[in-house]
């Protein structure tokens, strides 16, 4: 039986977010699970502005923009954090020598 994608949306959420909080310690894996949650989230507006009314399309352009300004700056973080550490754990990145 094929579940409808309304029912998997939570479950694609849920992961993402347990995904997110075992791999707590890698920047680049919290990063992706981030990712993941935002394309859950998109996609839960999208179909649920079709089912309403069109013209609240608007959210998903804003959870759009906030997601690709997400990324690019944890991408610029992991980029900063690998060129002075050396890798991407968050352990050895501390705050108390800045």
């Amino acid at each position: 039986m094929i579940l409808p994608l309304s029912c998997l949306l939570p479950t694609a959420s849920l992961a993402a977010l347990l995904s997110m909080a075992l791999q707590r310690k890698h920047l680049l894996m919290s990063l992706l699970a981030l990712e993941g949650m935002i394309l859950s989230m998109t996609t839960a507006i999208m179909l649920l502005t079709t089912k309403t009314s069109p013209s609240n399309s608007m959210m998903m352009l804003v959870l759009l923009t906030f997601g690709a300004c997400e990324a690019s700056l944890g991408l610029a973080c992991l980029i900063n954090l690998t060129r002075f550490k050396g890798n991407d754990l968050l352990k050895s990145a501390t705050t108390s020598k800045c």
